[in-house]
């Protein structure tokens, strides 16, 4: 099934960008997603377990090199964003 996912990181440290940039960029590096960013939010559209395992790994992956975070999440289920 396809699945677009409207995501928005909000890192809780001081210095954000950094943990904001890195999690798009590991975002847009992974093959069968469409990738667009916005000014407050990043779409991401694919197979529905690889965008749900994608966004495990890399929460996860953030949450380790960059500490804590809050991210908002719209899930789309058969839409197709981008």
């Amino acid at each position: 099934m396809l699945l677009t996912a409207e995501i928005s990181m909000y890192p809780l440290q001081d210095d954000y960008i950094p943990a904001i940039d890195g999690f798009i960029a590991a975002l847009n590096r992974v093959e069968g997603l469409k990738v667009k960013t916005t000014p407050t939010c990043t779409l991401v559209t694919g197979d529905y377990d690889l965008v749900f395992r994608t966004l495990q790994t890399e929460i996860a992956r953030c949450y380790d090199q960059f500490g804590r975070a809050v991210y908002v999440t719209k899930l789309i289920p058969d839409y197709q964003a981008l």
